[in-house]
């Protein structure tokens, strides 16, 4: 039992450490800049603009694209809100003086990232009905990832945890659909 607590206390120290160092690099106003960008088009307004673009160039065949990525959202939604009202995982700039929050957080908690779970569910779903752009869709996902804890707003561990959620929400959703 010693051991598991052991190992769980250095990933914690691990997952503090990495945060405050990449939360570093928000101190260089171009950085800072540019990732708050990243992570308020993260909010939604890229991926709404995306299904819009979809039913717009698409017209009748892009209604079930733009359709499962919405789905895909709202399931994403409901799986990060009940999660984070369990986990109730203070934001890394509550527990951390070194964390210099540089973005403004959409709720109280910090477990999972809801941007990156929402960017890799969006971004898996997309490129399963377009593969053709993987160019545009990993490197912005990616990015929004990194925000969250350039930002301080979240730990690399709620990054990480995002992604899986958000990548099985698009696999299941794949398979049923």
């Amino acid at each position: 039992m010693s051991y598991k607590i052991t190992m769980y206390n250095r990933m914690m120290a691990w997952d503090s450490a990495l945060c405050v160092k990449v939360n570093k690099t928000s101190h260089f106003r171009a950085v800072r800049l540019w990732f708050r960008l990243i992570s308020r088009l993260g909010d939604g307004v890229f991926w709404y603009t995306l299904m819009l673009g979809i039913l717009i160039t698409q017209g009748q065949s892009g209604v079930l694209p733009a359709s499962h990525m919405a789905l895909a959202g709202l399931t994403g939604t409901m799986v990060y809100k009940w999660l984070k009202g369990k986990t109730l995982r203070p934001r890394p700039y509550e527990v951390h003086q070194d964390i210099w929050l540089t973005g403004r957080p959409l709720d109280r908690f910090s477990f999972p990232s809801g941007h990156t779970l929402h960017a890799v569910a969006f971004c898996s779903v997309a490129l399963f009905y377009y593969p053709i752009l993987a160019g545009l869709l990993i490197p912005f996902t990616m990015m929004v990832g990194m925000s969250r804890v350039v930002l301080g707003l979240h730990y690399p561990s709620d990054v990480l945890a995002g992604s899986l959620i958000g990548g099985t929400i698009a696999f299941v959703s794949i398979l049923i659909l």
